[in-house]
């Protein structure tokens, strides 16, 4: 048996128990042998002794773990993180083995040209973190043309739009500040502890529409109106986790936000050009009218 029909045999357990939520060893044997015949050249087919081996396998080369129910007689996977953890995990997972593939697949895959995202440190951060340890690191802004010494008390991760924000008390200043992952060099965790972070992030991101979270004013409801073909692409991937649809025709897609009024907000509303439109707060629909006013001032 080579290793690449037993990684592809891995694959096809995980995939379907992540499917069934819940299979028996009858349900995932019949599906592995289903899967044999349309492969025509890999035999997934496996014994129990075999089954329970790739179950031990799974767990440790991919963190997936599957459990057994006793009562009921079936296998599942066990879901140690919150849902949206568990999802991202499962992605990452379902395109880290489509892109290694042994076959030539440069005909038929296109990825985005874009630098890296610097989560090789988010292992590390994550460590410091958790143990409350101080960092070091180079940090380049893009309005310098020279790199910071920075040592901060890291406090919590946050991604927006395929980046990795780090939000850290900075030991200097001793105010929190924001850095993003892509351009932090040089990390070094020290041997330094700091004291407990006390602040409830899932609290304070709650109403944040990108990596600003203003500190004293309230988040504002926003009521948006789409076209009705945008409006498709607003129910599939929503704009917020506050999003609500008020009104839903042939005409309209009309849905209710609760979000801080930020520049990462704003930018996304100009993203939608005349496919959306303002109905409240005012000051955002002033707001937006000027950024048009301006750009067409340029032309």
């Amino acid at each position: 048996m080579s290793k690449l029909e037993s990684t592809k045999r891995h694959i096809l357990i995980i995939k379907k128990l992540r499917q069934a939520k819940r299979a028996t060893f009858a349900e995932i044997a019949d599906y592995l042998a289903k899967e044999s015949e349309l492969d025509g050249y890999y035999d997934f087919n496996v014994s129990k002794r075999t089954f329970q081996r790739d179950v031990e396998d799974i767990g440790v080369l991919y963190g997936v773990y599957i459990k057994f129910n006793f009562s009921c007689k079936y296998y599942f996977i066990e879901e140690e993180f919150e849902p949206e953890v568990s999802d991202r995990m499962f992605e990452a997972f379902d395109v880290y083995h489509a892109l290694n593939v042994k076959e030539q697949m440069s005909p038929f895959i296109y990825l985005e040209q874009r630098r890296p995202q610097g989560t090789e440190h988010l292992y590390g951060l994550l460590h410091a973190i958790k143990n409350r340890n101080r960092i070091q690191f180079e940090y380049n802004k893009y309005y310098k043309d020279h790199s910071e010494n920075r040592t901060v008390e890291p406090l919590v991760l946050k991604e927006f739009k395929y980046r990795w924000y780090l939000f850290a008390r900075d030991t200097y200043e001793g105010n929190i500040k924001c850095y993003a992952l892509d351009r932090l060099a040089n990390l070094q965790i020290l041997n330094t502890h700091f004291e407990n972070n006390d602040t409830d992030w899932h609290a304070k991101f709650k109403h944040c529409f990108g990596i600003i979270a203003p500190n004293a004013e309230k988040p504002s409801e926003v009521i948006l109106s789409f076209d009705s073909f945008q409006g498709k692409y607003i129910k599939s991937l929503p704009l917020h986790a506050s999003q609500e649809i008020i009104l839903d025709n042939a005409d309209e897609l009309r849905i209710r936000l609760t979000v801080y009024l930020t520049h990462d907000f704003l930018m996304e509303l100009l993203s939608y050009g005349n496919t959306v439109k303002v109905i409240a707060p005012q000051e955002l629909a002033e707001e937006l009218q000027e950024q048009y006013q301006s750009a067409l001032n340029q032309y």
